[in-house]
């Protein structure tokens, strides 16, 4: 175990080098060709024994062949920034500065991908491939659709691995899971007349008032729970009318529900009826149209269950022995991501699942987004302390 920590000493420089030249790189959903070829080109480079970009634009390396398999996952598109100029540093520079990376996608979750990239290929120099298969995914399009990239992946390439460890950041801390999500979509029907003679319609915004309303109770109850609890906020509202000087005919709002285990797609639809309840509306599940960076059109709905590992699963006991080879102590304690990743797809199909990656995540999608140096060095170590113990 000393020479892993020897070998990640020795690769420190290019793994840096490497997350920098990926931050440099604009990707935002639907526009992550760049970093996708960059990413492929890397693993080239170092030796993986084969890398293949599916249809809808990820890219799969793989080590090894045979035995017990593991897939390390990190995305690569990021979201906008729409504020570089009151950022402190520019947002794709890539800088690194004070033992920090900075730029937008640095912690949410390039330093991640460029720790998962090396740590597949160290695994592979220290002979841990022989009996097993070591896969790193670097995905797209997680940040509106997640999950939806591993399962057009698993389908393509038919591949079921027996393990997975999802890299987004952790803060230092072994993820044993998160929480669930339902995107909602409520509509409200009216009947449009003239501005001049309102009372000759039904303003379907007036009928949406009082469904605002019960979705702020809900949420409000909801914190009432002991930590960690659901959330339920609405993100968006739009109307429809004939003119501005018309009655709206229709109104939508957009509802983001987080879940807690225990919580499933039924409670969220006793939920909802109960808030339309008396009122002239309808919902649905909030499905949204993308189109991948290859021209790849596919539809995502967004609604999964929370998920959480046994600490005495083979997977949990594996990431446990790694966390304290990597840091010298056990772990003190562990995370539960309040939001959803990539892992729903494994999940759903019974794959044990588990997360570790380098960075805060509280400063993902912030302002002067930035990742520890030593963070991206670390997990490196622990992607492949889990690869030794699989």
């Amino acid at each position: 175990m000393t020479q892993i920590n020897e070998m990640v000493a020795e690769i420190q420089e290019g793994l840096i080098a490497f997350a920098q030249e990926l931050v440099q790189i604009q990707s935002y959903s639907g526009q992550e060709e760049g970093a996708i070829r960059c990413v492929a080109a890397k693993m080239r480079e170092l030796g993986y024994d084969e890398v293949k970009i599916d249809g809808m634009g990820n890219v799969l390396g793989r080590i090894g062949q045979g035995g017990k398999s593991i897939l390390f996952d990190a995305h690569v598109d990021t979201v906008a920034v729409n504020d570089a100029e009151l950022w402190e540093f520019p947002p794709f520079s890539g800088l690194v500065k004070d033992g920090m990376l900075h730029g937008r996608g640095s912690v949410d979750m390039k330093s991640a991908v460029a720790a998962s990239v090396y740590a597949g290929i160290l695994a592979k120099r220290l002979g841990l491939a022989k009996d097993r298969t070591i896969y790193v995914s670097t995905t797209v399009f997680e940040e509106d659709c997640d999950g939806e990239n591993l399962k057009h992946m698993f389908k393509e390439f038919d591949l079921r691995p027996d393990f997975v460890m999802i890299c987004e950041p952790s803060n230092g801390h072994i993820s044993i899971g998160h929480k669930g999500k339902a995107q909602i979509a409520i509509k409200t029907a009216g009947v449009s007349a003239h501005g001049a003679a309102p009372e000759k319609g039904v303003n379907a915004i007036y009928e949406m008032v009082e469904i605002i309303q019960r979705v702020e109770q809900v949420n409000l109850r909801l914190l009432e729970k002991e930590a960690p609890r659901g959330t339920l906020v609405m993100s968006q509202i739009t109307s429809k009318s004939a003119s501005l000087n018309a009655v709206p005919s229709e109104c939508e709002v957009y509802l983001d529900r987080r879940m807690m285990p225990g919580e499933t797609e039924e409670t969220v639809r006793a939920e909802i009826d109960e808030i339309i309840g008396d009122k002239n509306g309808t919902w649905e599940i909030g499905r949204l149209q993308r189109t991948c960076w290859t021209g790849l059109e596919f539809e995502y709905e967004p609604i999964h269950d929370a998920w959480k590992i046994d600490l005495e699963h083979e997977l949990a006991q594996a990431s446990i022995a790694a966390y304290q080879a990597t840091f010298a102590q056990a772990p003190q304690d562990y995370t539960f991501w309040d939001f959803s990743t990539n892992a729903v797809t494994p999940v759903s199909l019974g794959i044990p699942t588990i997360g570790f990656g380098p960075g805060d995540y509280r400063l993902a999608h912030m302002r002067d987004e930035r990742c520890g140096i030593e963070d991206i060095v670390k997990a490196c170590e622990f992607y492949v302390q889990v690869c030794a113990r699989i």
